[in-house]
């Protein structure tokens, strides 16, 4: 899909339903296709877990020639691929490690040689949430916050550091819809992503009302139930 710079600029803020796609499952034909047809508004290449250039390549080259929005969410910036539409660059906000606020980000600028597309690359402000979930066990994440806490954070991200999206991650499973709810009307500017544990159309509706929402882990489970979320 080519994009000129000002459709690449402002497209996403309109979204209401990304699929994530990840990179180190199996991406059948099916699957693919069923995506491809949903109506969803964009799809994520994203995963936490074993992700690398190749397989991220790989999942690139299944859907390159649709016309969709493509994103990458990286995990490292060791596996960036060049030719999506976005690149959504998450900062774990609540990680105690820096690598996973600023300095992977950091590296990565370095090692382009400050030649970056910067005309793509959209930050992420992000809160983890779940405490069994991979990314929360891998960026070790506080994730025993309270609604204050969590505001708090929303807030820093937006109006201190400028962030475009704030990502309220519940990865793997539903969250609490109050504490979307609240972020939503604490915030101005940004804005509001939703993902974690959204399997049917009433889980979906629910929280499409304060945010755009981020589905994955059901398209491996059951694409008849992903299909009632759009």
């Amino acid at each position: 899909m080519n994009l000129t710079y000002h459709e690449i600029d402002r497209m996403w803020t309109s979204w209401k339903h990304i699929t994530k796609l990840d990179p180190d499952k199996k991406n059948t034909k099916k699957i693919i296709k069923t995506v491809i047809n949903s109506g969803t508004d964009a799809i994520m290449i994203s995963g936490t877990l074993g992700v690398n250039k190749e397989n991220a390549l790989r999942l690139y080259n299944m859907i390159k020639d649709y016309d969709i929005p493509k994103i990458q969410e990286p995990s490292s910036p060791y596996c960036i691929l060049d030719d999506v539409d976005y690149i959504f660059v998450p900062s774990v906000l609540n990680s105690i490690d820096a690598k996973w606020i600023c300095s992977y980000h950091k590296d990565w600028i370095r090692n382009q040689n400050f030649d970056m597309q910067w005309d793509k690359i959209i930050p992420e402000a992000y809160i983890v949430l779940n405490q069994n979930s991979a990314v929360c066990r891998l960026t070790r994440a506080i994730y025993d916050l309270d609604i204050k806490d969590i505001v708090a954070y929303s807030m820093m991200a937006e109006r201190f550091f400028k962030f475009p999206i704030i990502y309220i991650e519940y990865s793997g499973s539903y969250g609490n819809k109050e504490v979307v709810k609240t972020v939503k009307e604490s915030i101005k500017d940004a804005k509001l992503f939703y993902g974690g544990g959204i399997n049917n159309k009433e889980r979906a509706n629910e929280m499409r009302k304060y945010a755009t929402i981020v589905v994955g882990n059901v398209v491996y489970e059951d694409l008849d139930a992903y299909l009632s979320t759009i």
